[in-house]
């Protein structure tokens, strides 16, 4: 019997197809601990083909998964009654994770905590090609210290972390100006020192001159209006994050910093809720922040529809003219893999600006979703332009 040409071709397409499907189940024992494990735990761990392992003692368990990216792998239990199982391949940087033992996800006793997905949960580092960047470096280190103060606006304590460079403590005489950076959703003030490495990426930045010294302030970005007693549970809560930030935060970080207190040597940042808000806060008081830089956000999210340059934002960026003399740099960024809407939001807010004439800087990070490897690369394109 002869065979067409197509017949032979998808005879060996599906042939190859096959073959490849095999390799890719092939798991290359190379693993080795997470960066960001638990000092002597020798789990998780993560190999050359950037597949996660995790190991846990369940000896009473029926079921035992690695939940990660979205996906529940099923682990496998030995004769001791310890769980161990793999994940496919997952893309460079940091990713939350957890185990999910007879229907209960819990952290993974072996990796360090970390505050994301509204919850102290479990963090595992894939190795990226450029983790040089935020590399802790035999190089000159500022200091990551916890602000705690008192709102009146929220009636609760709150805390910032603010980074000071290296010098800030023995060059008393220098005042440096300042960048105030947002977290995303369901995560908090913690984020951008613990899963963002800002302090690493600044000191870096800042040992190969590359970017101005300056102080960074990351506070909370939920911060609710104080309710009375006979407010229900049931009503929506007031965010008053804006206010709380103008009205309370700048001037008790210009008040105990060596700050500049003046809109030229302020900037502002955030990603994805984070980047939400600033930018409406950074619109409303262009008389406070002269530097804009929003990682995988915008405020028209999650709309992906024509913006009325008119009537978006209160008519905010109807005159590009202006704006382009008032803000000193517009900074957007975002992963080539990110999900739906986000491509298409922040596009058409994009298109917005090109029509009015406004002047932006644009970022893609290569081959990084909505997670934290785009947004520390953001931060080292942003930080490496402001002030200057």
């Amino acid at each position: 019997m002869r065979l067409s040409i197509n017949a032979v071709i998808a005879i060996f397409s599906l042939y190859f197809q096959s073959v490849n499907a095999q390799s890719e189940q092939i798991i290359t024992e190379d693993f080795k601990p997470s960066a960001v494990n638990q000092p002597e735990r020798i789990f998780p761990q993560v190999n050359s083909q950037r597949r996660v392992r995790a190991s846990i003692s369940a000896p009473n368990a029926s079921k035992v998964q690695l939940d990660i990216g979205g996906v529940k792998y099923d682990m496998r239990k030995d004769d001791k009654g310890v769980w161990t199982g793999e994940s496919n391949p997952q893309d460079e940087g940091f990713h939350y994770y957890q185990l999910n033992i007879d229907g209960a996800s819990v952290p993974d006793p072996g990796s360090l905590y970390f505050y994301g997905a509204g919850r102290l949960g479990s963090g595992i580092e894939i190795p990226s090609s450029d983790q040089d960047f935020f590399a802790l470096k035999n190089v000159p280190h500022g200091l990551v210290s916890e602000n705690i103060y008192f709102s009146k606006l929220t009636n609760s304590f709150r805390r910032c972390f603010v980074y000071t460079p290296e010098d800030y403590n023995e060059n008393t005489k220098m005042r440096y100006p300042v960048l105030y950076l947002q977290h995303g959703s369901f995560e908090d003030e913690t984020g951008w020192s613990a899963q963002g490495k800002a302090n690493l990426i600044l000191d870096n930045l800042i040992a190969s001159k590359k970017a101005v010294p300056m102080i960074i302030v990351m506070d909370n970005g939920y911060a609710y209006k104080a309710q009375d007693g006979n407010s229900s549970d049931k009503n929506p809560k007031e965010s008053v994050f804006e206010d709380v930030l103008i009205t309370e935060v700048i001037p008790m970080i210009d008040a105990k910093f060596r700050t500049i207190p003046k809109r030229e040597n302020r900037a502002i940042a955030g990603l994805s809720m984070g980047a939400n808000q600033t930018m409406r806060i950074m619109m409303n008081h262009l008389d406070t922040f002269a530097y804009y830089g929003g990682f995988s956000g915008t405020a028209n999210y999650p709309n992906s529809d024509a913006i009325d340059a008119s009537t978006f934002l209160n008519g905010k960026y109807k005159d590009g003219n202006a704006l382009n003399k008032q803000i000193k740099l517009f900074w957007l960024g975002l992963g080539t893999k990110e999900p739906a809407p986000f491509p298409k939001s922040i596009g058409a807010f994009r298109t917005m600006l090109e029509q009015q004439g406004i002047k932006y800087d644009y970022y893609e990070s290569p081959e990084t979703a909505h997670e934290w490897l785009t947004w520390r690369r953001c931060l080292h394109q942003f930080a490496s332009k402001l002030f200057k």
